[in-house]
């Protein structure tokens, strides 16, 4: 099939993918038997004896999430091994069998709680592939991961996200298991219809490595057989039909140009870059020297939030049960420079205005309101367009936010940003995609008017919001 421009510019979140979008940044915790044995991956084989954190502290790790400025946490409830951090009635490999809490505890619930109290989404993480139970390779199995899947989704509460990967091994049988993936979804959908379905799933799609790399151009409009990407993979394990080498793959780096889209049918999925503050997922005394600097956490956060995508950060617990004190001050130094670098907004106050807008309701003004719900927009059919800002006075400045307004679709794919110093337009910065948020950063100038011109969109451009800052002189780039 073909696209007109128009139809793809229509192409638009669900409620849940907008919510999840607006999260922007928010955290993993690895957290489980692996702990203890100093693996990333269990076997199954492993005793619930060893599970026994000596200082458990959920408050924690939801005040450091805080501190840098995090606003959701999933928990792997469930790893590889097969050990459950909840009672599941369903098996005796789980914080039950445990001497922690005597027995009687559920991690799940406390960091639920924790995370309600401090004001944090909260999502759980429940792997597919179980190396531990011995349904794993049968279709009981998927019966008994759904009856897992509904414990965890009708008893804490609100849910915003399900983290599926497509890791599938062998269980201890060793046989492999063919995933339900269908009715694992409808479980999710009947209880929790507000959660995304991340990654091994159709509303979330994973950026394609682990390692925060992202695309110059993250397009939200992909081809649709992307979100069968990752499951196919786990599939091929099974039998190799030929099949997966001919279709688009999350590591590509052009997924949603009109090239890349064309003839395909098309869908928004949106990217999420995931990776951990260490170079393990779960926590290695070893690695207590490792943790990542603040400029490449900073760098991540800029071009994962600043380009289209979210940020999803993993914090390992150690075997206190606690966030380690390197990672604790870490965090900190991170929500500091952040916030001290989007304190104060520059372009608050100042003038908007443009050749041409559709209509009073879509003026220039839109861009300077501070309502993601309100936007400019030039005429309808026009895909060319530029914005002229007035600071009012000449400040000095290093980064420009800019929002295109989502539920009307991602337009824009090539923008040119100029400032005015003295008579003449100079050149400031080009991106391609703006999407949900694109943060440009460039060396410090210092003007008082900017010119925002649209080269090529897709039917008519939106922008909600242009923001002007100055980051902290401190902060390496």
């Amino acid at each position: 099939m073909s696209h007109s421009i128009q139809t793809l510019a229509n192409i638009t979140p669900s409620d849940r993918q907008l919510a999840w979008q607006e999260l922007e940044f928010y955290s993993f915790i690895h957290f489980g038997i692996n702990t203890f044995t100093d693996k990333e991956w269990g076997f199954g084989d492993e005793s619930p004896a060893l599970f026994n954190p000596s200082d458990f502290d959920a408050m924690q790790w939801v005040e450091v999430c805080k501190s840098a400025g995090i606003k959701g946490l999933i928990l792997t409830c469930k790893h590889h091994d097969g050990f459950c951090l909840w009672p599941s009635a369903y098996t005796e490999h789980t914080v039950k069998s445990s001497p922690w809490r005597e027995g009687n505890g559920d991690m799940v619930k406390e960091v639920a709680e924790a995370c309600r109290l401090g004001g944090l989404a909260f999502g759980v993480y429940l792997s597919p592939w179980d190396r531990h139970d011995q349904r794993y390779g049968t279709s009981e199995y998927n019966e008994y991961f759904k009856l897992q899947l509904r414990e965890l989704l009708t008893s804490y509460g609100d849910i915003f996200c399900v983290w599926f990967d497509g890791a599938c091994g062998e269980g201890p049988n060793g046989l492999k298991q063919v995933y339900d993936w269908d009715g694992y979804y409808e479980v999710i959908r009947e209880l929790q219809p507000g959660a995304v379905i991340s990654v091994c799933g159709p509303d979330v799609r994973w950026c394609g490595n682990e390692a925060g790399h992202t695309r110059d151009s993250e397009w939200s409009v992909v081809p649709e057989e992307l979100r069968d990407c990752e499951k196919i993979q786990e599939a091929s394990q099974h039998v190799d039909d030929g099949q997966f080498a001919k279709l688009a793959n999350s590591r590509d780096e052009n997924l949603g140009s009109r090239d890349a889209v064309a003839g395909k049918p098309v869908t928004w999925y949106p990217a999420e870059v995931n990776t951990s503050i260490r170079p393990g997922w779960f926590y290695h005394a070893a690695e207590d020297d490792q943790v990542r600097s603040l400029e490449k956490l900073l760098d991540i956060y800029y071009k994962s939030v600043g380009g289209n995508a979210t940020f999803l950060l993993n914090l390992p617990p150690d075997q206190r049960g606690r966030i380690h004190e390197n990672d604790v001050k870490r965090m900190q130094e991170l929500g500091d420079r952040l916030r001290a670098t989007f304190r104060h907004n520059l372009a608050f106050g100042g003038h908007a205005t443009a050749i041409e807008s559709l209509d009073e309701e879509h003026d220039a003004t839109r861009v300077l309101d501070g309502d993601k719900t309100t936007y400019w927009c030039p005429n309808e059919g026009t895909e060319h367009a530029a914005i002229e800002l007035d600071l009012l006075e000449e400040h000095t400045f290093d980064t420009i936010l800019l929002q295109e307004h989502i539920r009307s679709g991602q337009r824009i794919e090539k923008l040119h940003i100029e400032y005015l110093d003295g008579e003449i337009w100079r050149d400031l910065y080009d991106c391609t995609i703006v999407g949900y948020k694109r943060i440009c950063r460039f060396l410090p100038v210092r003007a008082r008017k900017l010119r925002l011109i649209i080269e090529e969109s897709r039917w008519c451009p939106t922008l909600s919001a242009v923001e002007v800052y100055l980051s902290p002189p401190d902060v390496n780039k």
